[in-house]
């Protein structure tokens, strides 16, 4: 065994720091970006079968139910569609909806009221769809 050079040592611990630097950055996640619900619903805030009130989503807009993670529009009279309301982008949670669309407050990207489609960049991908009922006046997201 040969003995450790001060050339080997320096390059060992070079290594070692950057192992752990990698493991500590957040690639890809914003600093102020709000952390992504949990699945099914289950965080603070009601249950996600509750939904929201059908007359509580503006025809040519939606609702942001940050508390389920979810996104409810009415793109046109009647008919009710659901996203997951994380960005694809960069993990943001969408914080509005108006007539141009359903936006993301981290970088801008605007998606569309009907599919969930990107409208606007820097996003290249859709919202998740999600599965929506209505029962009774209430919208309820799956």
């Amino acid at each position: 065994m040969s003995p450790i050079t001060r050339r080997g040592l320096l390059t060992a611990t070079g290594a070692l720091c950057v192992a752990g630097c990698t493991g500590c950055a957040t690639y890809g996640t914003p600093r102020d970006a709000a952390p992504a619900p949990a699945p099914g619903g289950n965080g603070p805030g009601p249950p996600a079968t509750q939904g929201v009130a059908a007359s509580d989503v503006p025809v040519g807009g939606g609702r942001v139910l940050a508390e389920q993670g979810v996104v409810v529009t009415q793109p046109e009279a009647g008919t009710f569609a659901a996203f997951g309301a994380v960005c694809p982008h960069q993990g943001c949670l969408v914080d509005q909806v108006t007539d141009a669309g359903i936006t993301c407050p981290c970088h801008g990207s605007v998606f569309a009221l009907a599919d969930g489609a990107p409208l606007e960049g820097p996003a290249t991908s859709g919202l998740e769809p999600r599965q929506v009922s209505v029962a009774g006046d209430r919208v309820v997201p799956a």
